[in-house]
């Protein structure tokens, strides 16, 4: 191959390589998908280490990295492993044992290994950015890397098993190892079909949707009718029974409709799921029910096996959506809104701590609720809680959109079991018991700069859980372990390019924001996330482009447009762009991003067109990411908001550190000048 094809290759496999493992380690390892951010650290990790160790001499391939996947693979598939959470401020939805290894022994041990993995890929990559110009082999590294991300998108789109994932993964490395290395590789090549093959081969009962892995299982509902098991990422999760039987031994199903002075007669059920709660809505008399569900592959098992037929029902109608999405684009007006136990089990891509239903449950989402009330309309939830501080906050934020306290069914226990009906006005419930604070602090209620609803601000550290502290400060303690190891005497050249370094930190934040942002503006689906991943690579080839093809401002203008759009993000309010048409609230969402990404991306690629030794430096660069995705914990303690003037700081940091000639003046233009010629 040439070298710009190996590069493209390297690219797609560095990327598609770690979407792979993010999908499928949380869908492994209990309580892992709530961590899934540390698997994205683990992939910057190695990446950067992959490009230090590029610059080391007499080095042989990195045939370490296949045998560590085949390893970390075979490891997790023969012994079920559980990241083990003692830590009671925050909530991790799951009815299984917590017990395995201690969180600190777990999840640097997937950290290292993630990075093992990732460091070959990234080593491929840098040994193309040797023969290369600076931007040309960047440029191909970010199509080869939206290559990766498409293809992956479009796996989860059709389905795919993770069969495939791994051996198109395992082929890339066929291909990339050359003739010495394609005996061993092969060899890796058929114990990864092995291993993945077989089982996927004999089970028929899993299959994979955008967001899991789904397991059912199939028998007697004990009242002479079949139920079905749904297990997601190996944990219960619904149970699809008809509604007689539902209502007969969980009756607390059937509250919200004994809550309210007249029967509804047009409902919106939010978090649909298998069906099960559209069969009590009709059960109850209710005339129309419009059905939403964020999971396509739930929603089509429903449909396909509900024992009450509730999606062929004419009454309803179904949409694939975000809830919250759906909220803001409906005009419609209902005389019940349900949310039916939207509990997520994994995160949002590249956030640390939002869960896919987190923008559904802050104060603003219960307003916007309230306002899609008919007159004597009402608002329910229910769901098991499993902490007494998550049904207080989530009745003290319903006391607060509607002005007056809900009313409350609960049932102590570790399960805490709830279900709480609002009405539009006091008299719109019908309560034998309505909420009120108890002695200790109620947590106050999230809202859309600080969604985190299942961490509870009043403990852990600064409002930061002790088991994100914990669980950083080894994973930092770590990294600098490996990046000493494997940089050797190159690390003390990293300092040189400690700007860049700031560089990636600023960056991964400015990314976070972004994600987190416009995963309010138009939902938290899968096809959201990819877009603006997508989005933001095709932004950072553009300002490549523009950096190669023509000439640019002053570095120091550059700096002045970056800030310009850091403040302009900051300034605009979230709730001014959601009451926003939605064709309008694209235009606002994607200028506010594309201005600070695109001026922040013309800075790197000028600073990298300058250096001597591009791999230190783009290593230098990717660690530096690694280190800001550490720091976007913060968000839970300050919100998202405050990321922009982090962001900010990071960003004026690099610059007073950028080299500078002994006239005090930058050193970028004769090191372009030398890149050029």
């Amino acid at each position: 191959m040439s070298t710009r094809l190996r590069l493209l290759v390297a690219s797609f496999l560095m990327l598609f390589l770690e979407l792979s493992l993010i999908r499928w380690l949380g869908s492994q390892v209990v309580h892992l998908s709530y961590f899934s951010n540390f698997v994205l650290l683990g992939s910057f990790l190695g990446i950067g280490l992959g490009f230090l160790r590029a610059g080391r001499p007499r080095r042989s391939p990195p045939y370490y990295s296949p045998v560590a996947l085949v390893a970390l693979i075979g490891f997790i598939s023969a012994y079920p492993v559980t990241v083990d959470r003692q830590d009671s401020s925050v909530i991790f939805f799951t009815s299984l044992s917590t017990g395995g290894p201690p969180i600190w022994v777990t999840l640097p041990l997937i950290f290292l290994a993630v990075a093992a993995i990732l460091a070959g890929p990234g080593e491929l990559v840098a040994d193309c950015f040797h023969h290369l110009p600076r931007l040309t082999a960047y440029r191909y590294d970010l199509i080869g890397s939206l290559a990766g991300i498409v293809a992956f998108t479009v796996c989860a789109f059709l389905g795919v098993p993770p069969v495939v994932w791994f051996v198109l993964c395992s082929g890339l490395f066929v291909l990339l190892f050359g003739v010495t290395g394609r005996l061993v590789s092969t060899g890796l090549l058929i114990a990864t079909v092995a291993m993945f093959g077989y089982p996927f081969l004999t089970e028929d009962n899993t299959f994979w949707s955008p967001y899991y892995e789904v397991t059912t299982f199939e028998g007697p509902d004990g009242n002479n009718a079949t139920q079905w098991w749904l297990y997601v990422n190996g944990i219960p999760h619904q149970r699809l029974t008809t509604a007689e039987t539902r209502l007969l031994q969980e009756p607390y199903y059937g509250e919200p409709y004994r809550r309210v002075p007249t029967a509804p007669e047009n409902m919106l059920i939010i978090g649909a799921g298998t069906g099960t709660d559209v069969s009590i809505a009709l059960a109850n008399g209710v005339d129309h029910v419009d059905a939403v569900e964020i999971d396509p592959s739930l929603l089509e098992f429903g449909k396909q096996t509900n024992p009450d037929d509730a999606y062929q029902d004419p009454r309803v109608t179904t949409y694939v959506n975000d809830g919250r999405a759906f909220l803001e684009r409906t005009d419609t007006k209902y005389d019940l809104i349900l949310f039916a136990l939207p509990d997520s089990l994994t995160l949002v891509s590249g956030a640390s701590a939002l869960r896919l239903e987190s923008y559904l449950f802050t104060e603003q989402a219960m307003e916007s609720a309230r306002d899609h009330l008919a007159p004597g309309g009402a608002f329910s939830m229910y769901n098991f809680y499993r902490e007494p501080w998550l049904v207080d906050r989530l009745a003290n934020t319903m006391d607060r959109a509607f002005g007056h306290p809900p009313c409350l069914l609960s049932s102590p226990g570790a399960s805490a079991l709830a279900v709480m009906v609002v009405g539009l006005t006091p008299e719109d419930q019908v309560c034998e018991a309505t909420w009120s604070p108890g002695a200790s602090a109620v947590p106050s209620p999230s809202t859309d700069d600080h969604p985190f609803l299942y961490v509870n601000d009043n403990a852990g550290i600064a409002g930061i859980p002790t088991v994100y502290v914990a669980s950083i400060a080894l994973i930092l303690l770590a990294s600098i372990i490996a990046i000493g190891l494997v940089g050797g005497k190159q690390v003390a050249g990293m300092w040189g390019y400690r700007d860049l370094f700031l560089l990636g930190a600023a960056f991964l934040l400015l990314e976070t924001k972004n994600v987190t942002g416009f995963a309010l503006y138009f939902g938290t689906t899968w096809l959201v996330n990819a877009l603006v991943f997508g989005g933001v690579l095709v932004a950072v080839l553009a300002a490549v482009e523009v950096t190669r093809r023509f000439r640019v401002p002053p570095l120091r203008l550059m700096y002045v447009v970056l800030f310009g759009g850091l403040l302009l993000a900051w300034a605009v309010p979230t709730s001014w762009v959601l009451s926003l048409p939605f064709t309008l609230r694209l235009v606002v969402a994607v200028t506010l991003a594309f201005i600070p990404i695109m001026a922040a991306n013309v800075i790197f690629a000028k600073r990298f067109a300058s250096t001597t030794k591009p791999t230190i430096a783009f290593g230098t660069n990717l660690l530096g990411a690694m280190f800001g995705g550490c720091l976007e914990y913060l968000a839970l303690a300050t919100g998202y908001r405050s990321l922009l003037i982090l962001c900010a700081l990071l960003y004026l940091a690099a610059y007073l550190l950028m080299p500078r000639a002994p006239g005090g003046r930058h050193v970028l233009g004769a090191g372009l000048a030398k890149a050029a010629a």
